[in-house]
């Protein structure tokens, strides 16, 4: 839930990295909620709940978008691969495998990574 939270501190932030957890725990708290929404609307048959449900969509769109770019951020790739998106399911694919992936370690153009994990040093020996 602190991730969640986290997400929403940083509304519209867009530069930056998140990493894997921050942006999944963001995902699965916004599925339940929804799912909650669904449930609570078919089991009361309210479109008072539809409603609410719609407005909770576009309220967390924003963040949403923006945890999505810094997650892109963190695997080193440009926000403009969202768009990879628009091509049916080898651009959906080829995404959550970038949003699967690991952060890249140490610090890249977007920031230094959120796991704090440093560059690997090679050591050359004598």
């Amino acid at each position: 839930m602190d991730n969640y939270i986290e997400v929403l501190k940083k509304y519209a932030l867009f530069n930056g990295r998140a990493g894997r957890k921050e942006y999944w725990m963001f995902t699965l708290v916004n599925v339940l909620i929804m799912l909650g929404f669904n449930f609570l609307s078919f089991a009361l048959d309210s479109t008072f709940i539809q409603v609410l449900g719609i407005v909770y969509l576009l309220a967390v769109l924003v963040p949403s978008l923006a945890v999505y770019v810094r997650r892109l951020h963190d695997t080193n790739h440009s926000a403009w691969w969202i768009l990879l998106g628009l091509i049916p399911i080898v651009g959906s694919i080829i995404l959550l495998i970038f949003l699967v992936t690991d952060s890249q370690a140490g610090d890249n153009i977007y920031g230094t990574n959120p796991k704090g994990v440093p560059v690997p040093q090679i050591q050359a020996s004598l």
